[in-house]
């Protein structure tokens, strides 16, 4: 059979290391696709800039839409990265009868639905697999090899940049500003890392890991965001005093009542396998009804890591090059016209423990003052610190853990609390999930 020849759109960290990968390891791809697979075109912004890629025998160019319009490209890579005008050469790609493989998490989960509709009409794939955790073949794991369960919920440390930060608090007690200015000179965090910190990046991902688990539409705006960004050194040092570590996860949970989407920082036993998940890696923790808790580990990013997973896609596209399209596997795991509409719930609706630290005055009555606020609220206390007062010092933190209770409950006791003269400041609020 002819070779299947390939276009890649961005030669930068990942579209070098997909380069890379596919010509080192050539012969053993076509042993796995069946038929050779070669890059022919390549675009990049800069033609001169240094590369980590060979592109000797590739046709360079620095307009994208060379390779879109070329008849004889049958697979565009898209590894520029972005929802604005990458959007649109993807849907001109897929007019013009190309398979799509791409790493872009946000493109899918701002714009997946209409991009794999367009998809289906013209009977040509788009393949995802490296735009959640780069390297961990999280998303046909979940597609394929648990297609046999109710997938119950999940839960993913699935942005490594904010799993960095909070991992050198923990293991160096060192402030959140301190840790995040190194990890921008390390290049783990951008000059603006707002969707690392934030949790953006992470609530793209956890859109496309729900409907693949789900059966559900990508629905990114109905996704609970919080960062990292009030975690302090406190509250991490307080979590190990209590048997937790903080982790910023991003959970999917299906209920009675509908789904919940949530991204947040999240206390979990320290005895959990991926609550020692550390540094720069990925985890995502799946729970199906028939095979109970699974949990894939790897990296979450890097040239390799990810064009792994770009690869992977390459070559199961190329597997499929020969199917007629409505036996092929559905983008997002269930048929088109079966996906459910539901509801996805409001943060009002989740259930969980909550983390409390509070400063009050050292006086009598005032922990009185707060658990008669809590019980007003049905929320019952599992276990409590209160310090003793720094010299010449007049207030003392208190450190809560609660037992699980709704989220509207939680945050009409908080503001009652944060109310009460004798409490100084805000309190500061983490949820904490087993994971069991």
């Amino acid at each position: 059979m002819k070779p299947v020849k390939v276009g890649v759109l961005g030669l930068g960290t990942v579209g070098g290391g997909t380069v890379n990968v596919l010509a080192r390891n050539a012969a053993e791809i076509a042993r796995r696709a069946g038929r050779e697979i070669i890059i022919t075109r390549a675009s990049a912004k800069d033609l001169n800039k240094p590369r980590i890629c060979d592109t000797q025998g590739i046709v360079l160019s620095t307009d994208p839409m060379d390779i879109i319009n070329d008849p004889e490209i049958d697979i565009v890579l898209e590894l520029i990265g972005g929802a604005g005008p990458v959007k649109d050469m993807v849907l001109q790609a897929i007019a013009n009868g190309k398979h799509v493989v791409t790493a872009n998490k946000s493109l899918i989960a701002l714009h997946g639905n209409e991009i794999f509709a367009k998809a289906s009409e013209k009977g040509v794939i788009v393949a995802f697999e490296a735009a959640v955790a780069g390297g961990i073949p999280i998303i046909k794991a979940i597609r394929e090899g648990l297609s046999g369960n109710q997938i119950q919920w999940l839960a993913g440390i699935i942005n490594g940049t904010g799993n960095f930060i909070l991992t050198e608090m923990r293991d160096k007690g060192r402030d959140f500003f301190d840790v995040l200015a190194e990890a921008q000179a390390l290049g783990y965090a951008e000059a603006d890392p707002t969707f690392d910190v934030e949790g953006i990046d992470a609530a793209h991902k956890l859109t496309i890991l729900a409907s693949i688990a789900f059966g559900i539409p990508l629905q990114f705006e109905k996704v609970y965001t919080e960062g990292i960004t009030q975690i302090t050194r406190v509250d991490v040092e307080y979590a190990e005093e209590l048997g937790y570590r903080i982790k910023h996860l991003g959970i999917a949970r299906k209920t009675a009542e509908g789904i919940e989407l949530r991204v947040h920082p999240t206390l979990i036993p320290e005895r959990r396998l991926i609550a020692n998940v550390n540094g720069v890696m990925n985890a995502v923790l799946v729970k199906g009804d028939a095979v109970g808790p699974t949990l894939y580990y790897g990296a979450g990013a890097g040239a390799e890591p990810t064009a792994s997973a770009v690869v992977a896609d390459v070559i199961d596209v190329v597997r499929a090059l020969t199917s007629d399209p409505e036996n092929r596997v559905p983008h997002l795991a269930f048929q088109a016209n079966r996906l459910d509409d539901i509801q996805v719930l409001g943060a009002d609706s989740f259930k969980t423990a909550y983390y409390l630290r509070l400063t009050a005055e050292d006086k009598p009555g005032v922990l009185a003052d707060v658990t008669k606020i809590l019980a007003a609220h049905h929320i019952s206390i599992e276990a409590l610190i209160q310090k003793q007062p720094l010299k010449d010092e007049t207030v003392v933190p208190v450190i809560m853990l609660t037992q699980i209770t709704p989220e509207k409950e939680m945050n009409a006791a908080i503001a009652e609390i944060e109310a009460l003269p004798t409490v100084t400041g805000k309190v500061n609020r983490i949820r904490l999930e087993t994971l069991g």
